[in-house]
């Protein structure tokens, strides 16, 4: 809840949040008092609070998530985030549904089918680019399209991932992935004939791939069609989320500015930062093959001495002590070895252009690049009060035939008034001023006065102390009546009978777990012929499917420049492959080159 109100603080539109139970980060869990708390800080700047309800549900769990959903609309939050389509065979309030990306959304066709269903907002496939997203809202134009713009990939897609649940019984589809694609593996490749074993790389995180970062391509994805820009930053600290929604918050600002007649931002407010945000500067995984965050480069090594070294930016400028670009006592750094594999150290002190690590690494050398992945002087800012965001008002003082008239109008139109009957007399000297600067103090608020305008008959005297409690009550009122006034939507979802997109897979990819999301498949012309990976465990199938290809990453890709497959085969490729983890746990991996697609297979 306090990073979620952290977010909006810095600059968020909407925010999403897990709720105690059926999320997709089963650790990022929160209780429903909390959320209401959220909610109400959210709204008061109109901006939204989705909660995610993303699980696959079991049987027995479907009156708990009935309940769930309606205590969630109870609490005034604006959207659920959902994957299971049994919720929608359910009696629940008429609370509006955003698909989520576990769906798997990467096609036209699936898009325009759950529009048809009843969701307002489609959350996109992580791989999907501006023209395909371009192809998705010109054929669906009234769905709203999110698109996550930063933080980590999944290597395999959204909801087609079960290999955590394969090897340890725990369902990214559930909430509790155990981050295989993060482990390190061997791989090998094995004779069919003599099944004589070679082993090509050893102890690498093959699956692991870079983080997304869209800072810079926001004005494509926008003028594609996507209404909503998604940071993944569950299970992150504040620091990330203050740095990185403020560095995107404020390069959406200049998108906008570009296009005023197009687009304007979703909610309210203005944003007054207390730093510089870069999201260089916070977790960042540079690197394929890399699980960990290297950091941002710093400069290469110049020089290397017995207990110190120094470092040369590219351009030529030593790295010395002067900003949070500078290197800092107890700052964080790595370099990368020979093979690739990360070298961690700490700066224990700084002496001008010389850097004393607390160990010197073995493997420093001259022009190796320098990476810092805790820089102590940012995070110790961040740690302090970083942004401001408050709601403009326009406040007018006259006076009337009893005493005075105080109103208030904030930048959305919403307008309190409150008459005060008072004894008037004249006063010795001028009261505009003093007025003025009384009823401008809304210091204590999350109100900015844009203007005080003053309206008298005469020069009737007011008391400083009285114009302090009376702009106290004003701004109270106005703070319940914007909440009260928040424009919360409603959305019913209503029984269709359209069908399933042709070529949707209807075996355990469907991820039915429930009787409801059963009943909803065959409503839509879908005979369910297995039901969800988590129930059945079936073996010897891809328990991943990537767009992440290893082959591809180290050069041994069989398409051309033209993108035509050059073993000419037509469809999936066995090139006897496979991954190997270090307990011995094997899979297969397998290439579908015509799709550019690659599957791991568990090998039971």
């Amino acid at each position: 809840m306090e990073v979620g109100i952290e977010a909006i603080r810095h600059g968020a539109d909407a925010v999403y949040i897990g709720a105690g139970s059926f999320g997709a980060r089963a650790a990022a869990g929160n209780d429903i008092s909390d959320i209401i708390r959220l909610v109400e800080f959210a709204h008061f700047f109109r901006a939204k609070v989705y909660v995610t309800v993303n699980t696959i549900v079991y049987d027995n769990e479907l009156e708990d998530v009935r309940q769930l959903i309606c205590d969630l609309y109870s609490a005034k939050v604006d959207a659920l985030i959902v994957q299971d389509m049994g919720i929608l065979e359910m009696d629940i309030p008429p609370i509006p549904l955003h698909a989520s990306t576990q769906m798997d959304n990467r096609t036209v066709e699936k898009v325009d089918f759950l529009h048809k269903c009843g969701f307002e907002q489609v959350v996109l496939a992580r791989e999907l680019k501006a023209e395909q997203i371009k192809a998705i809202h010109d054929a669906v134009p009234d769905v709203s399209l999110e698109v996550f713009v930063h933080g980590a990939m999944c290597v395999s897609y959204s909801g087609q991932c079960y290999v955590s649940e394969d090897v340890f019984c725990r369902s990214a589809n559930r909430g509790e992935c155990a981050q295989l694609c993060r482990m390190e593996y061997d791989l090998l490749t094995r004779d069919r004939k003599s099944n004589k074993e070679r082993v090509i790389v050893r102890g690498k995180s093959l699956l692991s791939i870079r983080d997304n970062c869209q800072i810079d391509n926001l004005e494509a994805l926008v003028m594609s069609g996507a209404s909503s820009l998604k940071i993944e930053g569950r299970l992150k600290g504040v620091d990330y989320v203050k740095n990185v929604v403020a560095d995107y918050s404020r390069k959406l600002d200049e998108v906008i500015s570009r296009h005023p007649d197009e687009l304007v931002r979703a909610s309210s407010g203005q944003t007054v930062l207390r730093f510089s945000p870069d999201w260089r500067k916070s977790f960042f995984r540079n690197f394929i093959f890399q699980p960990k965050s290297v950091g941002e480069f710093v400069g290469k090594v110049s020089e290397v001495g017995h207990n110190f070294f120094k470092i040369k930016r590219v351009g030529g400028r030593r790295v010395g002590v002067s900003d949070y670009s500078e290197m800092n006592n107890g700052d964080g750094v790595c370099v990368l070895d020979s093979e690739g594999s990360m070298v961690g150290f700490r700066i224990n002190r700084v002496d001008g252009d010389k850097l004393f690590p607390l160990e010197m690494p073995r493997s420093l050398r001259n022009g190796m690049s320098v990476y810092r992945n805790q820089n102590q002087k940012f995070e110790k800012m961040l740690a302090g009060e970083t942004a401001d965001r408050r709601v403009s008002v326009y406040i007018t003082f006259s006076d009337s035939c009893d005493g005075f008239v105080m109103s208030a109008e904030d930048e959305d139109g919403t307008r309190v008034v409150m008459p005060v009957v008072y004894d008037k007399e004249i006063a010795r000297s001028s009261q505009h001023d003093n007025i003025v600067r009384q009823l401008s103090k809304l210091g204590d608020t999350m109100f900015n006065a844009k203007n005080v305008d003053v309206d008298m008959s005469d020069n009737w005297f007011v008391p400083s102390s009285l114009l302090s409690e009376w702009r106290r009550s004003l701004m109270s009122d106005l703070y319940e009546k914007r909440l009260e006034s928040y424009p919360l939507h409603e959305s019913v979802i209503t029984q269709s009978s359209h069908t399933y997109p042709k070529g949707y897979e209807f075996d355990y990819l469907m991820n039915v777990a429930n009787e409801l999301s059963r009943q909803f498949c065959e409503r839509h012309g879908v005979t369910v012929r297995q039901k969800a990976f988590e129930i059945t465990h079936p073996h010897n199938v891809p328990v991943m499917f990537c767009e992440h290809c290893i082959r591809r990453e180290m050069g041994m890709c069989l398409r051309n420049k033209d993108g035509k497959d050059i073993s000419q085969r037509d469809r999936v490729t066995h090139d006897d492959l496979f991954l190997r983890m270090s307990d011995g746990k094997e899979f297969r991996l397998e290439f579908d080159c015509k799709k550019c697609e690659m599957r791991v297979v568990s090998q039971y």
